[in-house]
């Protein structure tokens, strides 16, 4: 059975889809913040939107999202909202973006919903009550070695910086099955339902990943910061995988 809270998250995730695919496509003015990184209108009343909905069946939650910033952060329970990740394919007119909706109670990630309206998926999950898919359970693979499995890479510019985690990580590399780079929601979504078994990023941020850990978590999988440390509003970077391989992966980035 739903929360209220997880039925508000995806009632809000619905409605910033409408807003979104509106905007898709029709070459909307962008504005580059001070991080460099675009935004646009769609990203702005998408999130109004999304803070609408949650503020007003949840007042006294605290908010944090992507254009609008920080709010009662101090409250026990703080929304985190990415209401386009992915902002860069948004307006390349690539469907590789998503909306990320996550809660956070006591510092705990508890709530996720992931809703890709361009991709055609959308994934949600609330601790204790597993991960779905399009309203389908999902569930991480069984692939118990390196060998066989399939690694997803995203951003890996900080790591790429590094000589020495560079190396670490091309030996990674080097005994996996197979390397891909789907890279934002798509890989994690993969990751959940057992199409892939390893996910690695040197550079995120917070909103962007916040959703999709309580999706792999829950769809049995396990999810860290790259130095195995646990996901905080502070984290930049990821490593998840399906629980089995995740000590290999670990020992093999810290070598």
């Amino acid at each position: 059975m739903r929360s209220p809270e997880l039925t508000a998250a995806l009632d809000a995730a619905e409605a910033a889809a409408d807003v979104i695919q509106q905007l898709y496509r029709r070459n909307i003015a962008i504005t580059i913040k001070a991080d460099r990184s675009p935004v646009t209108e769609a990203d702005v009343q998408a999130e109004r939107v999304i803070k609408g909905i949650l503020g007003e069946r949840f007042p006294g939650y605290g908010f944090y999202g992507e254009e609008t910033g920080q709010s009662a952060m101090d409250a026990d329970n703080v929304w985190l909202v990415d209401p386009i990740d992915g902002t860069k394919s948004f307006v390349r007119d690539c469907p590789f973006f998503s909306t990320q909706i996550a809660l956070m109670r006591q510092g705990r990630l508890v709530l996720g919903v992931s809703s890709a309206s361009a991709y055609g998926e959308l994934a949600w999950a609330e601790v204790g009550h597993g991960a779905f898919l399009d309203g389908k359970p999902i569930r991480v693979s069984g692939v118990n070695e390196l060998g066989g499995a399939i690694l997803s890479t995203g951003n890996l510019k900080t790591l790429a910086a590094d000589p020495a985690g560079w190396n670490r990580y091309g030996r990674l590399v080097g005994s996996v099955n197979r390397l891909r780079g789907y890279g934002d929601f798509l890989h994690y979504h993969l990751l959940a339902r057992g199409s892939l078994d390893v996910v690695l990023e040197s550079d995120v941020n917070i909103l962007d990943i916040a959703a999709l850990s309580v999706i792999v978590r829950e769809a049995g999988g396990t999810f860290t910061q790259l130095d195995g440390g646990e996901v905080n509003l502070k984290t930049t970077t990821v490593l998840a995988s399906n629980g089995a391989l995740h000590a290999e992966v670990l020992r093999a980035m810290r070598a």
